[in-house]
C-alpha cells in the first residue's frame, strides 16, 4: 500500500472508531490505566490490520514501507490516543528481533507484540555502567542445559508489565569490554527474576530494576551469535533513535499546539513560540531523512545521534514553554490536566539523560561522523 492511500484510509478509519479509541481518563491517568489503553488500542489496530502494515509478511506483517508505521504512530499521537514511550518500544525491539532472532522464534513472537498481547522490555543498563554500555557485568553462564544468569539491570521500561526481555548480558571475560557479551530473549516470569519499580520525581513507576539470581535461558532463546551481542546492541540503539523519536515529535507537536490554544494572547511572544516550532521543525526535517533511509533499506547508525540531540533540545524547549506560560498550573494545579502537564515537564529533564546522554550523543557524532579526536 502506498503512503497517501494508507494515510487517507487510516484516518478514516480512526475517525469512525474515534470513541473505542479515546483514552478512558482524564489527564494522564494511571501508569495502568495508560498500559491497558494501550493494549486496548494495538490490538484494535493489529486486528484491522493498521499494525500490521510495514513489517515483514514472514512475522505477521502485511509488508509495504516502514514509513507507513512512521504515519500509523504520529497520527496515534497526533489524536493523543496513546502516549509515545510506550507505544514506540515496539519500534525499538521488534526490528532487531527480526534482524537477529532464529525464524522461527521472531515468526511466533513478534505477532504477540504487534497485537499488543504482550509488552517487551530492554536489558541494557546497569548500576555501575553508566552510559559505557560495554562494561556491563550480568552474566549468563553455559550449563548443559541452556544459560544461568546472574546480575542486575537498572532503568528497565516497564519490566513489570513486560512478557520478555532483550538483554545482554557478559559471557567473556570483563576485560574484554564489548567483546564477549551475548543477548537474550528471557521469559520475564521465569524463575528468579525480581522486579522492583522505581518511584520517579514525574509520579510515574515506568522504569524498574530487576534481578536475575540463576535464571535459566534456553539456548535457543540466544539472539544473534555467542560472543557477538555487541551487534545486537549496535543494531538496536539505532532504532531508539529512528521512527520512535518521529512519534515522540507528534507528540510535541501535539502539546506545544495545546499550549497555544489555552494560553490568553500576549502571554507567550512570537519569537518565544517561533523558536521551539523551529526546533521541532529541524527535527522533523532530520528524522524524515532517517525513515526514508530505512525505507530504502539503508543500515542506521551513528547518524541517529543527531537524531537524539535534536528531539531531546525539542522536548525541553516546548515543555519549558509550557511551564512559562502555565506557571501556576504546572507548579500547584490540583486538576488532571495540570498534574499532566507537571508530570510532563518533569519528565522532559530526562530528555538529555535517558537513551543515551546529550553528551555521549555530541562525542559520537565528533568521533565517528566528524572524525574528530580518537575514536578508540
Amino acid at each position: 500500500m502506498d503512503l497517501p492511500t494508507f494515510r487517507e484510509d487510516l484516518d478514516d478509519w480512526l475517525d469512525e472508531h474515534a470513541r473505542v479509541l479515546t483514552p478512558p481518563y482524564e489527564g494522564n491517568g494511571t501508569l495502568d490505566e495508560r498500559m491497558a489503553h494501550l493494549e486496548h488500542v494495538k490490538r484494535l489496530g493489529f486486528d484491522a490490520g493498521w499494525m500490521r502494515w510495514g513489517w515483514p509478511e514472514r512475522v505477521g506483517g502485511l509488508g509495504g514501507s516502514p514509513i507507513l508505521r512512521a504515519y500509523l504512530g504520529e497520527a496515534l499521537m497526533l489524536r493523543g490516543i496513546v502516549e509515545a514511550a510506550s507505544y514506540s518500544m515496539t519500534e525499538v525491539l521488534a526490528p532487531t528481533m527480526i534482524n537477529f532472532a532464529p525464524a522461527e522464534l521472531a515468526a511466533s513472537m513478534v505477532p504477540l507484540l504487534l497485537r499488543g498481547d504482550e509488552i517487551w522490555c530492554q536489558g541494557f543498563s546497569e548500576p555501575s555502567t553508566g552510559s559505557n554500555l560495554a562494561s556491563l557485568v550480568c552474566r549468563a553462564t553455559r550449563t548443559d542445559d541452556g544459560w544461568l544468569v546472574d546480575g542486575q539491570k537498572v532503568w528497565t521500561s516497564y519490566a513489570q508489565y513486560a512478557a520478555r526481555c532483550v538483554l545482554l548480558t557478559r559471557t567473556g571475560s570483563p576485560e574484554s569490554a564489548h567483546r564477549g557479551i551475548t543477548a537474550l530473549f528471557v521469559d520475564m516470569d521465569s524463575h528468579g527474576i525480581t522486579i522492583q519499580p522505581l518511584h520517579t520525581m514525574h509520579g510515574s513507576d515506568e522504569f524498574c530494576e530487576v534481578f536475575f539470581d540463576q535464571v535459566g535461558v534456553p539456548f535457543e532463546r540466544t539472539l544473534g551469535q555467542v560472543d557477538q551481542g555487541w551487534a545486537v546492541a549496535m543494531d538496536l540503539l539505532p532504532y531508539e533513535r529512528s521512527t520512535s523519536l518521529w512519534h515522540r515529535c507528534a507528540y510535541l507537536q501535539r502539546r506545544l499546539e495545546r499550549v497555544l490554544a489555552i494560553v490568553p494572547d500576549g502571554v507567550l511572544s512570537a519569537a518565544e513560540v517561533g523558536e521551539v516550532a523551529q526546533l521541532l521543525l529541524s527535527f522533523r526535517a532530520r528524522s524524515r531523512r532517517t525513515q526514508y533511509r530505512m525505507a530504502d533499506g539503508e543500515p542506521l547508525g551513528a547518524e541517529t545521534s543527531i537524531d537524539k540531540v535534536l528531539i531531546a533540545s525539542a522536548e525541553q524547549a516546548v515543555m519549558d514553554l509550557a511551564a512559562t506560560a502555565l506557571a501556576a498550573e504546572v507548579v500547584a494545579g490540583d486538576d488532571p490536566e495540570s498534574a499532566r502537564w507537571r508530570a510532563e515537564f518533569l519528565y522532559s529533564r530526562a530528555a538529555t539523560i535517558y537513551g543515551g546522554t546529550a553528551e555521549i550523543q555530541r562525542n559520537i557524532i565528533a568521533r565517528r561522523l566528524l572524525e574528530l579526536g580518537d575514536d578508540r
